[in-house]
């Protein structure tokens, strides 16, 4: 309570001093309000959409990924270039960057980063096996050697968890996280953090184009209800959050259409989807899972809950990255799920009880939870019994690896544009007993599952380029959907919404607002 007070009064404060200089000079700092917190800056640590929003302004990559899913150049100064084995990567970097703290950017402040994500990063799949070793020849000159080669490399240069950092100001930090603190190279330098609220500040010894704005307020909100009535009110500038209670989402789609305000739309790149816990009883039964899945009415979750502007999906791959809309997940049919369970031996008197959690904060969530549970009274109330339990995203996110969820509700929004940035961390496992992931991605997402032949797929994936890449990806979709770890839902934009004298919220191809191009409009 008493922090929603101080952020609701730091809002009115700025909100008065902007209003005080309309008549002499107005102010060009963006106020940007989104939902929950952010836990840590630290690249080797965010792994929500929320901070990775952050990271992306106040850091760069060697690398981004344009629409089209191509490389384009950015503290590289130049394309890769790659030696006829595809062993050796070398990097020339640009010669006129500066960290936030005044320190140069050079070939081993990028060794630093990179080696420091490698021995501490949370998202390791995003380096996996794939870097043997990384050489400094010059002072603006990387070479990455790789084990093997490796067509996923793109993902590994543009990633936003591999923003270099600089080694003078992290030298304390080399083994442990800075949650609290970010020095980087990016248009933005930080200059306050907290949970709730991150100011940040144009840094004016950018060595590209500095931002269209004097800075920007980033402020989290508990819940729904007062982020709408922020932006509703004029308190805030851009209302940027895909947890926004979904009733709100369609009025402020009413709004964008009747012109009173503006709307930005990512492409759809986040799944959202059940996690079911495989390892033990009793979603351990493939015939269960099954029939579970087959219980699922996506169409009426999209449209009793999102007013059908989030489109159902079965796949844990957004289409725009395999370049169709195949689906490969089991359908609804209750009819088929009953027969399921009566052969397992439940209805007639024995009923399966499903624990469902979801995350408390997310508003999206429980309606999710509550729909199913109503569609199960139905269609099949002889059957199954989902019991609901409500709890905090952030409390969830560090027990899924401790196996203390039957079934929980979840969504992902990969690292980088392309299928295996959702497929390897849903689905990669390096310790397998059976279908039992003892280690590995799966067992942080919750499902514990896990398979020899996907392994052996992701490494053969790696060797190949194009269509015949993409085919083994969706191979390994296809194998998955088999066994059921997950039971997708639906498929979603990122959305921001912004006053009429604010410029358009633009995304690019990963779902990430660009907030240096958020301006004031003259009127």
């Amino acid at each position: 309570m008493q922090n929603n007070f101080l952020i609701a009064l730091f809002i009115f404060l700025i909100s008065l001093s902007q209003y005080s200089c309309v008549s002499k000079n107005k102010s060009k700092r963006i106020i940007i309000a989104s939902s929950g917190k952010i836990e840590s800056l630290d690249p080797a640590r965010a792994n929500t959409l929320k901070s990775l929003q952050l990271l992306n302004s106040l850091g760069d990559t060697l690398y981004e990924l344009n629409n089209k899913g191509e490389l384009v150049p950015e503290l590289a100064s130049e394309m890769p270039i790659f030696s006829k084995d595809k062993l050796k990567i070398i990097i020339n970097l640009r010669r006129d960057v500066l960290f936030h703290d005044g320190t140069s950017f050079d070939s081993n402040a990028m060794k630093f980063s990179f080696d420091r994500f490698k021995r501490i990063g949370t998202m390791n799949y995003i380096l996996g096996n794939k870097i043997k070793s990384i050489e400094t020849p010059s002072k603006f000159q990387l070479i990455i050697n790789l084990n093997k080669p490796s067509s996923s490399i793109n993902g590994l240069l543009s990633s936003v968890n591999l923003t270099p950092i600089s080694p003078t100001f992290y030298k304390d930090y080399s083994d442990k996280f800075l949650n609290d603190n970010f020095v980087g190279t990016g248009k933005y330098v930080l200059k306050r953090f907290s949970n709730e609220i991150q100011i940040i500040d144009p840094n004016f010894n950018y060595w590209g184009e500095t931002p269209n704005n004097e800075g920007v307020s980033f402020i989290g909100y508990s819940n729904s209800s007062s982020l709408y009535g922020a932006l509703k009110s004029k308190q805030i500038d851009v209302l940027l959050s895909n947890s926004i209670d979904d009733s709100q989402r369609n009025n402020l789609n009413l709004l964008s259409n009747n012109k009173e305000i503006k709307e930005g739309n990512s492409p759809a790149t986040e799944i959202s989807f059940i996690s079911l816990r495989t390892n033990s009883y009793p979603l351990n039964n493939l015939n269960v899972r099954l029939a579970l899945s087959k219980s699922l009415n996506r169409k009426l979750i999209s449209k009793k809950v999102s007013y059908g502007l989030r489109r159902p999906s079965r796949s844990i791959v957004p289409p725009i990255l395999k370049k169709s809309k195949q689906e490969l997940w089991p359908e609804y049919n209750p009819v088929e799920a009953k027969i399921l369970l009566e052969k397992e031996g439940y209805c007639n008197g024995n009923i399966l009880d499903l624990p469902l959690t979801y995350r408390s904060n997310v508003p999206a969530d429980k309606l999710i939870a509550l729909t199913w549970q109503e569609q199960i009274k139905n269609i099949l109330n002889e059957c199954i019994n989902i019991q609901l339990n409500g709890v905090e995203s952030t409390t969830i996110y560090k027990n899924l690896n401790l196996g203390l969820y039957t079934a929980v509700i979840l969504d992902w929004t990969g690292a980088y544009s392309d299928p295996e940035a959702y497929l390897t961390p849903l689905l990669s496992c390096n310790q397998i007993d059976g279908e039992n992931c003892k280690k590995g991605e799966s067992v942080f997402s919750g499902s514990f599952w896990g398979s020899n032949t996907v392994e052996k797929l992701f490494l053969e994936s790696e060797n190949l380029n194009g269509y015949q890449r993409l085919a083994k990806l969706i191979e390994i979709e296809k194998i998955a959907s088999d066994s059921i770890p997950y039971i997708p839902i639906w498929i979603s934009s990122q959305k921001a919404w912004s006053q009429n004298e604010i410029s358009k919220p633009i995304f690019n191809g990963a779902g990430i607002i660009s907030m240096s191009d958020l301006k004031f409009i003259d009127e």
